[in-house]
């Protein structure tokens, strides 16, 4: 059952990292391993998506429910697909200077004892890997508030 929580003050407003995490179409275009993504249905603050996540041989199509709760936080519930349970949650905590920190978790448990065991011993760094890409997208879409991570924690 891998968790991960980590935590990362960004260069970049609360409301360009709602808009960049909630933009879930564009995923296949940074995020590794995000092999493709369907929409289902979509609607103001809710994204029902299948998303087709692969590494090597392994591949794997997963529906989750995207709520998002303007303009700081979004919740990804899941819906069917290898998983036993999949929780993912981003918190977008407003800095005055108008910076921001994202909060980030995910924890889930694959059907799949063999899964979990080859995923497991690469999840904490597959995160952070995931984490630092919308961190670059960031850069790129909003190049004018590019800064360097003032801290990572």
């Amino acid at each position: 059952m891998p968790s991960h929580a980590e935590m990362r003050h960004l260069q970049f407003s609360v409301s360009q990292m709602f808009n960049l995490v909630s933009d879930i179409e564009k995923y296949p275009e940074f995020l590794p391993w995000c092999m493709g993504l369907r929409i289902k249905n979509r609607n103001a603050d809710l994204i029902v998506a299948d998303m087709i996540i692969g590494y090597k041989m392994f591949r794997e199509q997963f529906t989750s429910k995207v709520k998002l709760t303007a303009p700081d936080k979004i919740d990804v519930m899941y819906e069917d697909g290898p998983f036993k349970y999949l929780n993912n949650k981003w918190v977008f905590i407003d800095k005055k200077d108008g910076s921001c920190i994202i909060d980030f978790y995910v924890d889930f448990e694959f059907n799949s004892k063999f899964m979990e065991k080859m995923v497991g011993s690469i999840f904490g760094e597959a995160v952070k890997v995931m984490v630092n890409a919308f961190e670059r997208r960031a850069k790129i879409i909003y190049p004018n508030s590019f800064c360097n991570s003032v801290d990572k924690h």
